[in-house]
């Protein structure tokens, strides 16, 4: 393995993309999940995610951030939280929000909702891993449902065969369920917290 090949290897990934209108440039590193291209189900979850320019969001499970970076760039007036449990994840999400000019986002390390403390949401997204366990993925939406204010409304992209999981999970906890796409590969559905 020659010196010139590891120097290559070990640079940042840079990738220039458009999500949502936006022209956006991530870097990223091996070891991140996606870290040559925007995923399938990124893509198909901000193609069809509904936000307000006002809306506090938050980026579960964040990555180097082309979730929460179009979230933040799409809702300028509110702020947009993300978080992962991998600490290079954060520093590359923080790392492309400063590289794309969004002050309204930043990235802290957290388990699911382990260090998010008392702030409240209008959206939350996330692109579920397929791993991700039936124990964790209730913690997650229950915890999910109580950071966010009434009307909030969470989005969630998973692989196809996950779906049925979800729209029971989303129907016990939130007391309802949306399919707004369904792919051979991913599905993105959401839920609202009901007011009061």
């Amino acid at each position: 393995m020659s010196e010139d090949y590891l120097a290559r290897i070990r640079a940042d990934n840079v990738l220039s993309t458009t999500l949502r209108g936006q022209p956006l440039t991530f870097h990223s590193t091996w070891g991140l999940f996606s870290p040559r291209e925007i995923d399938e189900g990124t893509e198909l979850l901000l193609r069809h995610i509904e936000v307000r320019p006002e809306d506090d969001c938050l980026d579960l499970g964040c990555g180097y951030g082309p979730i929460g970076i179009t979230l933040a760039k799409l809702a300028p007036a509110g702020q947009t939280l993300m978080v992962d449990k991998d600490f290079i994840a954060v520093e590359y999400a923080n790392l492309n929000a400063r590289l794309n000019q969004v002050p309204n986002a930043r990235a802290v390390l957290s388990n699911a909702f382990q260090h998010v403390g008392e702030h409240r949401f209008d959206l939350i997204a996330s692109n579920v891993p397929a791993k991700v366990g039936k124990e964790l993925l209730a913690i997650m939406l229950h915890d999910a449902h109580a950071q966010l204010r009434p009307g909030g409304r969470i989005w969630v992209v998973t692989i196809t065969g996950l779906r049925r999981l979800f729209e029971r999970s989303l129907k016990e906890i939130f007391g309802n369920y949306e399919k707004v796409k369904q792919g051979k590969t991913y599905t993105v559905a959401c839920a609202v917290k009901a007011d009061g």
